[in-house]
C-alpha cells in the first residue's frame, strides 16, 4: 500500500504539494474570517483587503516551491519586506516564509539553503524588533531556535532524499551490470560454439574432400573402392549436419532467450530465385521497380545470394523511405566474366532526402560484400536519384548456364 502511495505521490507533485499545504491555506483562511467578522481585531492596523491581498501574494507561490523553491523563497521574503517596511504587523500568513525556507533547505544546494537560513534569521530579528520597543533577547532566542529547526529538517530531508536517490542509482547501476554480465557470459559461450562449430566442421570437411579425392582415383582401377569411399563421405556429411544443427540449434536457443523471440523457424535463406518475389513485394508497397538481368547466368553460393539479395532489399527499402513521392527504381544484375555487377537505382530525392547519406544500412552492405572480397559504391546520382553499386568477384564455385 505504501510502495502505491509513494508512486502515485511520485506521478502527482503538485496534488501532493497542494495536499500538503491544505491545512495552513485553512489556517490563514479561518484567520481572515476572524479578522471579517469582528473588526475589533484591527485596531489601527491596516483594512481587510490588504490582509486579503498580503495572504494571495504569500500563499499562492508556495504551491511551486517543489519546482522552484529559490525564486519561491524570494517573492515570500520580499513581500514580507515590503510589509515590514510599510509597518503592517507580522500576520499567521508570514509563516509562509518558513515553508518556503524549508523547501530551499529540501530542495537546493547547502549554499542556498544556508543563504535562505540567514534571510529567514534576519527576517525574525526585523519584526521582533518592530513589535516590541523592548526586545526580550530569550523571547527572540526561543522563536530563533524554532526557525533554525525548520532550517535543520529541511537540511535532514534534502539529505534522506539524496541518500535514497543514490541507493536507488546503485541498485539499477547493479541490475544493469549483471545484465551486462549476462549478455557477455552468453556471448562467450556463443563464441565458444562457434568455435567448435568452426573445428568439427572444417575436420568433417577435410575428411570427405579426402574420400572424395580417392573416389576419384579410384574409381576406374576400383570401383569397390570408390563405392565405400563414397559411403564415407555420406555418413561423413550426415554427421557433420547433425553436428551443425545441434549447434546452430543452441545459437539460436541463447539468441532468442536473450532478445525474447523465438528462433523455432528455420526456414530457408532467401536467394536470387527469391528476387522476383521481393520486386513484386515492393511493387505493392506503391514503389514501381523494375529488375533487369544481363549476361550469362552463373550459378552463385548460397552465402553470395544471400548477400545480393539482403543487399537489393536494403536499397529498396531506402527508396521507399527516402525517395519521395512518385520515384520509381530499378534492379540490374549484370554478369560478367570475373564479376557480378548489381545496381539499384532510384529518381528520387538522393542527397536531399534526409537521414538517405548516414545509418547503418549502407556500413551492413560493406560488411557482406567484404566477406566476399567485393565492393559498394552508394551516393546520389549525376542525374538526381540515389544509386548502390555492388561488385562480386566470381570464386571457384559454380559453372553457367543460359541466360
Amino acid at each position: 500500500m505504501f510502495g502505491r502511495l509513494h508512486a502515485w505521490s511520485g506521478r502527482h507533485p503538485r496534488v501532493v504539494d497542494a495536499l500538503w499545504l491544505a491545512p495552513f491555506v485553512l489556517f490563514c483562511a479561518s484567520n481572515l474570517v476572524v479578522l471579517a467578522r469582528d473588526p475589533a481585531f484591527l485596531p489601527g492596523g491596516p483594512p481587510l483587503v490588504v490582509h486579503g491581498v498580503l495572504g494571495v501574494v504569500l500563499l499562492v507561490p508556495l504551491f511551486w516551491r517543489r519546482r522552484w523553491p529559490v525564486g519561491v523563497f524570494a517573492v515570500v521574503a520580499l513581500a514580507s519586506f515590503v510589509q515590514w517596511s510599510f509597518g503592517v504587523e507580522p500576520l499567521p500568513v508570514n509563516l509562509s516564509v518558513l515553508i518556503a525556507m524549508y523547501a530551499v533547505a529540501s530542495y537546493r544546494p547547502l549554499r542556498w539553503a544556508v543563504a535562505a537560513g540567514l534571510v529567514a534569521e534576519l527576517g525574525l530579528a526585523l519584526s521582533y524588533g518592530r513589535i516590541t520597543e523592548r526586545p526580550d533577547p530569550r523571547s527572540w532566542a526561543s522563536t530563533s531556535v524554532f526557525v533554525v529547526a525548520v532550517w535543520i529538517a529541511g537540511i535532514y530531508a534534502n539529505t534522506r532524499r539524496r541518500y535514497l536517490e543514490g541507493l536507488e542509482e546503485r541498485a539499477e547501476r547493479a541490475e544493469r551490470e549483471r545484465d551486462q554480465q549476462a549478455r557477455l557470459a552468453a556471448a562467450a559461450e556463443r563464441a565458444r560454439i562457434a568455435r567448435e562449430l568452426h573445428d568439427v566442421v572444417a575436420h568433417n570437411v577435410s575428411v570427405m574432400i579426402v574420400q572424395a579425392d580417392g573416389a576419384g582415383y579410384a574409381i576406374d582401377g576400383d570401383p569397390e573402392q570408390a563405392r565405400l569411399a563414397v559411403q564415407a563421405i555420406s555418413a561423413t556429411g550426415r554427421r557433420a549436419l547433425a553436428e551443425m544443427r545441434r549447434m546452430v540449434g543452441v545459437l539460436r536457443a541463447d539468441a532468442g532467450a536473450e532478445g525474447g523471440e523465438d528462433r523455432g523457424d528455420y526456414a530457408p535463406q532467401p536467394g536470387l530465385s527469391q528476387l522476383d518475389d521481393l520486386v513484386e513485394q515492393v511493387r505493392s508497397s506503391g514503389l514501381p521497380v523494375g529488375l533487369r538481368v544481363s549476361g550469362t547466368v552463373r550459378e552463385l553460393p548460397e552465402g553470395e545470394q544471400l548477400t545480393v539479395y539482403r543487399i537489393v532489399q536494403e536499397a529498396l527499402t531506402n527508396t521507399l523511405k527516402h525517395g519521395g513521392p512518385a520515384s520509381r527504381a530499378e534492379v540490374e544484375m549484370e554478369y560478367g566474366v570475373r564479376e557480378l555487377v548489381v545496381r539499384v537505382a532510384d529518381d528520387g530525392r538522393g542527397a536531399a532526402a534526409p537521414g538517405r547519406s548516414g545509418g547503418h544500412g549502407l556500413v551492413g552492405m560493406r560488411e557482406r560484400v567484404a566477406m566476399f572480397g567485393g565492393s559498394v559504391e552508394a551516393g546520389p546520382r549525376p542525374g538526381g536519384g540515389f544509386q548502390v553499386v555492388v561488385r562480386l568477384p566470381f570464386g571457384e564455385v559454380g559453372g553457367s548456364r543460359a541466360a
